[in-house]
C-alpha cells in the first residue's frame, strides 16, 4: 500500500501540459523570485530570535543552515529541470514514492508555505509599528500582537534576569491586513506580481547593503564574548548554535518556491537551475555579513536587547549612531517584506493547485480566471488562512513550525533523486547534480539534524498536523485520487 499508485513522470508532464498554466517567467524572473522569497523574515527579524537562542554564536547558525540549503538546492536543481511543472516537492514524491508519500510531502509543505507566510507577515508588522511609534503613531500592543503571543514585561530585560512575562496580545491587524492585500495582488496576476517583487528585492538590497557599510565599522570584537553563551545545543532542546541553525533555515528557504514557479517558467531546463542557485548564492553572501555586522556592533547575548527587537537590524543603527539611517531600514522592511508573504502564498497555491488536478483536494482550487489566468480560487482561501494564522501567533513559533514542514520535504526530495538516479539511469538530466552520493545523504542528514533540533513542542505540533493529515487521505483524498478514478481525469 505505501509505494503504490505512482504517477510516471511521463505522465506527470503530459498532463501539466494539456492542463497547464502559462509561461511567462524568465532566468531573472526566477532569481528575483528567489531573492524575494529568502531576503525577508529570517534576517530582518529572526536575527533576534537567533541571538536569544545561540547569541553570537548565530554566525554558525547561518553557516550551517546555508550548507545544508546549498546541498538541497543543488538536489532540487536536477529534479525541477526534469519535471518542470508545479507542485515541487509533492509533484516529485508522486513520481518516486506513490500517492501517500506525496500527499504527506503535500501536507507538509503547507506548513512551509502557508505558515510561512503568516511568520513574514507578522514579521512586517513588528517593523511597521515599530516605525509608527518612532513617529508618535504607534498601535497598542492588542493590535499588533496575537493572543498566543508573549511580550516581555518592561524593567525585565537584564542578562540572567528571571523575566515575567504577560499575554496581551488581541488581534494583529497589520499582519491580517497585509496578507490580505498580498492575496489580491497574486489573484490579479503572476507577471505583474514578478515585476512587483523585482522591484522590491531591490529595497531589500539596498537597505542591507546601507546596514553593512554603517554597523560594520561599529564592530566590536568585545560583543562576540562569549561566543557559544548556550552551547552547541542538544537534540530536542531547540537552543544553541544547533537550535538557532534550525530556526534562521526559514531565512533560507524561499529558494524552493523557485520551483513551484516552474510550470509558468520559459525554458524551465535552464532557468530553473539558474534561479535555484543563482538566488541562494547572493542570499548567503548577504546573510553573512549581516549577521556579523550586527553581532558586532551591538552584541547579541541571550535576554540582551537585540534578543529582544522586534525590528533588530533598524534597532542595531539606532544603537550605533544612526537613527535616521535605521528608520530608512525599517521603512525598507515595511515596504519589502510583503514581497516575501507574495512569494510563500504564490508557492502555497501552486501545490494546492497540483494536488487539485491530482484530484487530492477540491476541484475548485484547480480553476482558472478567464481574465487573469490564475488559480484564484485557491488563491483566496490560502490568503485568509494565512491572513488568520497571522493574526494570531508569534512570529517565532510560526517560524519553526514553517521549517518542521520545510525540512521533511527536503528530505524527501533529496532521497527521491538519488532513487530516480539508480530507476531511471538513461532519462535526460539538464541539469545533474555533481556527486550525488555524496551531496544526497549529506543533505539528508543535515535536514535530519536540523529537523530533531526545532526542539520537542515544535516535533510534537509536526506530528499533530502529520496524524491530520493521514485521517484526510484515508478519509478523503484517497477515494478521490484520479489515480483510482481515471474516468476523473479531463
Amino acid at each position: 500500500m505505501l509505494f503504490e499508485r505512482v504517477k510516471s513522470l511521463d505522465h506527470i508532464l503530459e498532463l501539466a501540459q494539456r492542463k497547464g498554466l502559462k509561461r511567462q517567467l524568465g532566468a531573472f524572473d526566477l532569481t528575483m523570485l528567489g531573492i524575494g522569497a529568502i531576503i525577508g523574515t529570517g534576517i530582518f527579524v529572526l536575527t533576534s530570535v537567533a541571538a536569544e537562542k545561540a547569541g553570537p554564536g548565530m554566525m554558525y547558525s547561518f553557516v550551517i543552515s546555508g550548507f545544508v540549503c546549498a546541498l538541497t538546492a543543488l538536489v532540487y536543481s536536477e529534479i525541477a529541470a526534469m519535471v518542470p511543472v508545479a507542485g515541487s516537492a509533492y509533484t516529485y514524491s508522486y513520481a518516486v514514492f506513490g500517492e501517500l508519500i506525496a500527499w504527506m510531502v503535500g501536507w507538509a509543505l503547507i506548513l512551509e508555505y502557508a505558515i510561512a507566510a503568516a511568520a513574514v507577515a507578522v514579521g512586517w508588522s513588528g517593523y511597521i509599528n515599530g516605525f509608527l511609534h518612532e513617529i508618535g503613531y504607534g498601535l497598542p500592543l492588542f493590535l499588533t500582537a496575537g493572543p498566543f503571543d508573549t511580550v516581555l514585561l518592561a524593567g525585565d530585560t537584564t542578562p540572567g534576569a528571571t523575566t515575567a512575562t504577560t499575554s496581551a496580545g488581541g488581534f494583529n491587524i497589520l499582519a491580517f491586513l497585509v496578507s490580505l492585500l498580498v492575496t489580491l495582488l497574486l489573484i490579479i496576476g503572476t507577471g505583474k506580481s514578478a515585476k512587483f517583487t523585482a522591484l522590491l528585492v531591490i529595497v531589500k538590497i539596498i537597505a542591507l547593503a546601507a546596514f553593512i557599510v554603517l554597523a560594520l565599522p561599529a564592530v566590536n570584537s568585545v560583543n562576540f564574548e562569549p561566543m557559544l553563551p548556550n552551547g552547541w545545543g542538544t537534540p530536542f532542546s531547540g537552543v544553541g548554535v544547533l537550535g538557532a541553525a534550525a530556526s534562521i533555515f526559514f531565512a533560507y528557504v524561499g529558494f524552493d518556491a523557485v520551483s513551484t514557479a516552474a510550470e509558468e517558467t520559459k525554458n524551465p531546463n535552464r532557468n530553473v537551475p539558474i534561479g535555484l542557485i543563482g538566488s541562494l548564492t547572493v542570499c548567503t553572501l548577504i546573510y553573512l555579513v549581516v549577521a556579523y555586522a550586527a553581532v558586532g556592533a551591538v552584541g547579541s547575548q541571550p535576554g540582551g536587547e537585540l534578543s529582544l527587537s522586534k525590528e533588530p537590524l533598524a534597532f542595531v543603527l539606532r544603537e550605533v549612531g544612526y537613527p535616521t539611517v535605521g528608520n530608512w531600514v525599517a521603512s525598507a522592511a515595511i515596504i519589502a517584506l510583503p514581497s516575501v508573504v507574495l512569494m510563500m502564498i504564490y508557492g502555497q497555491t501552486r501545490v494546492l493547485f497540483t494536488m487539485s488536478r491530482d484530484g487530492l483536494m477540491p476541484a475548485v482550487f484547480s480553476h482558472i480566471h478567464p481574465r487573469f489566468h490564475t488559480p484564484h480560487v485557491v488563491t483566496l482561501v490560502t490568503g485568509a488562512a494565512v491572513a488568520l494564522f497571522a493574526a494570531l501567533f508569534p512570529v517565532g513559533t510560526l517560524a519553526d513550525i514553517s521549517n518542521s514542514g520545510t525540512l521533511f520535504a527536503f528530505f524527501m526530495v533529496a532521497l527521491g533523486v538519488m532513487v530516480l538516479r539508480r530507476r531511471e539511469p538513461g532519462r535526460h538530466r539538464p541539469f545533474r547534480t555533481p556527486m550525488i552520493w555524496l551531496v544526497g545523504p549529506t543533505a539528508m542528514a543535515g535536514c535530519a539534524l536540523l529537523f530533531v533540533s526545532l526542539g520537542w513542542g515544535t516535533i510534537r505540533l509536526f506530528l499533530a498536523w502529520a496524524t491530520i493529515g493521514l485521517i484526510l487521505y484515508f478519509g478523503y483524498a484517497r477515494r478521490r485520487s484520479h489515480l483510482a478514478n481515471p474516468q476523473a481525469i479531463n
